[in-house]
């Protein structure tokens, strides 16, 4: 029989996947698995109890919780040569990541996906020591999601994030950064934020990099140049249609390799999908077909 673990987050979607663990463990069993459960506690629990599912030889490995959580497990998998299959029960706050691949939100019919056994191999990205499934990125408006307090984010959900980023605008400013690639200088000015992104679904945009696949070996990579707020705001409402790449103060590429800098000494903070990532320098890298994740 076929081992499974399953790794959930016990607060997340009002402690949801508690509740349902009965559930869940069923449609597993009933596919062939043989299933085993971790709640996590605290920052890092995920990822070092994923790195321990992986060194005990279980088959798959299931994340059930948002986004941070699916990031610390992931981190917890991605070192090891020999990977288990991954499967996602999104039941967090944005749930970019499963959105981008259509996975549902519905507990039942997520756990049904797994059991299915469809599979497709997707790429990761890397940002120095560290490994994100959906986003990087650095600059004012990149320190949302781990601003919101998780109560304001249980209370209203996905508007927890849009009420912070209304509270941060007179303060946004512009930042320098240089981007190289492996060749050359691709941008050295001041900026308001760069995003990398593996999905087309970022920070509750459905379609701000609209191009991206998780199977090309690519990173969408979108900078805003320096604005003013108006100019910012007339951006977002471009990015909610999907229109905002065609903007001149907008710079788009897709690359394998990136090398970002701060020149003028400033601290800049980096997201990896939605968590604390340190601060530039950092190389950013596309690891091809890295991850075998259940897909509907």
């Amino acid at each position: 029989m076929k081992r499974a673990r399953l790794i959930y987050n016990p607060s997340s979607g009002r402690e949801i996947v508690r509740r349902r663990l009965p559930e869940i463990l069923d449609l597993m069993e009933s596919a062939g698995y043989e299933t085993s459960c971790h709640a996590t506690r605290g920052e890092d629990d995920a990822t070092e109890e994923a790195a321990r599912a992986v060194a005990r030889g279980f088959d798959v490995i299931l994340a059930a919780g948002g986004d941070g959580t699916i990031y610390e497990v992931v981190n917890g998998m991605a070192e090891h040569k020999a990977r288990p299959s991954l499967g996602i029960i999104p039941c967090g706050t944005s749930n970019d990541f499963a959105r981008a691949v259509g996975i549902p939100k519905s507990i039942t019919r997520a756990t049904e996906i797994i059991t299915k056994g469809k599979k497709k191999r997707i790429d990761l990205g890397r940002i120095n020591n560290r490994y994100f499934m959906n986003i990087a990125g650095g600059g004012s408006l990149t320190n949302l999601t781990y601003e919101v307090p998780s109560k304001l984010k249980t209370l209203i959900g996905q508007m927890a994030y849009y009420v912070k980023g209304l509270e941060k605008l007179p303060s946004l400013h512009p930042i320098r950064v240089r981007l190289e690639s492996r060749r050359e200088v691709l941008l050295d000015e001041e900026i308001m934020v760069f995003l990398i992104a593996n999905s087309r679904s970022v920070g509750g945009f459905d379609r701000l990099a609209p191009d991206a696949d998780l199977s090309d070996g690519k990173l969408d990579v979108i900078v805003v140049k320096k604005m003013n707020i108006a100019e910012f705001i007339r951006l977002a409402t471009q990015a909610v249609r999907g229109e905002h790449l065609k903007d001149p103060n907008i710079l788009y590429f897709q690359a394998d390799y990136i090398k970002a800098t701060s020149p003028g000494g400033e601290k800049v903070q980096l997201n990896l999908d939605g968590e604390l990532g340190g601060q530039l320098p950092c190389v950013v890298e596309a690891l091809p077909g890295h991850i075998e994740l259940f897909v509907p």
